[in-house]
């Protein structure tokens, strides 16, 4: 017997991906439209480095995405698990380094992690760390830097196998895929005699028909392939205009990125940015002198006035899930399990746990 609660994803990102294999599992007929292909190229989870680090997070964001991020770290390792395909998951913590010029900033950025901690004791406290320390930490990392901070429990996740393991589960479990569909809430009154249950909006920035305070924020990434560099754990780069990452995957793979600018320009790398990526990862360690340039990538993250996420009731079921700016990775857990305690018991004590927006229109 097929199950009698249909329910409508739309958009195909991370966060639609996540709610359609989730509906599935309790036993919803799950349909989602997506208005480009399979590949997941219209999504900003493929351009992203995917770092689970919600104390790192705090110097640049507020309290409610910390909160989410703690829970994501958690909850993580119980979604893959229900995945068909392996994800690559780590949690070695993050380092963060700086070069002599830059310690005021480094200062500075000690100082907000500190104040988070205050606020959020259940985050493990960071370590200070000396040279010493650094080459205990990163045996890889060459004798460059002789200080820096080391900040247990953060992790990181591989962005395109998890798109690709949702997108197997989610065939598995027999939810129906319209690649190249474009459809708003417009298009249903969920609810009512011949239309679905619940109807949800995962869009993005293509949920602006509906979301008028939505905008793109720039986001560009390097991926290298870098054999001759042994770092183990995500690193942060303080630099004078936004701290860089450099996230090394699975076979050699690096993700560096962390640029930001109010532009929903899609066109590809500026030389600028390209210079500044490339300048701070060889900084880090020399070996990515031969590293080769995989890819770069440009990508536009779906971004609210206050760079906070939010979750919208156009009606009791008819949700919008939007604004997860550069965190999706960090907070989409929790705005997962926001949502399905919504859909289970048309109430949600987890929003106000983690200071989440829950608005009705």
């Amino acid at each position: 017997m097929k199950p009698s609660i249909s329910s409508v994803v739309l958009g195909a990102g991370l966060m639609g991906r996540l709610l359609a294999h989730a509906l599935a599992q309790l036993g919803h007929r799950v349909l989602v439209h997506e208005a480009m292909g399979p590949d997941g190229q219209g999504s900003a989870a493929r351009v992203a480095a995917a770092m689970l680090a919600p104390l790192a997070e705090s110097a640049i964001t507020e309290l409610p995405v910390v909160h989410m991020g703690h829970h994501a770290l958690k909850r993580w390792p119980e979604l893959i698990a229900k995945l068909p395909d392996p994800v690559f998951f780590q949690q070695n913590g993050t380092l963060v380094v700086w070069h002599r010029q830059d310690a005021a900033e480094a200062k500075r950025f000690e100082n907000l992690l500190l104040r988070t901690q205050q606020q959020c004791p259940e985050l493990p406290a960071l370590q200070r760390l000396g040279a010493q320390g650094l080459q205990s930490h990163e045996p890889g990392m060459e004798k460059r830097f002789n200080q820096g901070l080391y900040l247990p429990g953060e992790g990181q996740l591989d962005n395109r196998e998890l798109l690709a393991s949702l997108l197997k589960g989610m065939s598995q479990m027999g939810v129906d895929v319209r690649w190249n569909s474009p459809c708003s809430p417009r298009n249903f009154q969920a609810g009512q005699p011949g239309q679905p249950n619940w109807v949800f909006d995962c869009r993005g920035l293509g949920a602006r028909d509906h979301w008028a305070q939505l905008r793109g924020v720039r986001g560009e990434v390097l991926r290298l392939y870098a054999p001759e560099v042994p770092l183990q754990r995500p690193t942060r780069l303080i630099h004078p205009r936004y701290p860089i990452y450099i996230a090394p995957k699975e076979n050699h793979v690096f993700v560096v990125g962390a640029t930001e600018i109010e532009t929903e320009d899609l066109s590809a790398v500026s030389v600028r940015s390209t210079l500044e990526l490339l300048s701070a990862a060889y900084t880090v360690h020399s070996g990515f002198a031969e590293a080769r340039i995989l890819e770069a990538s440009t990508q536009a993250r779906p971004t609210l006035v206050d760079n906070l996420p939010a979750i919208r009731c156009l009606n009791e079921r008819t949700l919008q899930i939007n604004g997860l700016y550069r965190h999706g990775f960090l907070i989409s857990p929790a705005m997962l399990d926001v949502v399905l305690e919504w859909v289970q018991h048309r109430s949600t004590q987890l929003a106000t746990r983690f200071k989440l927006k829950f608005q009705h229109a």
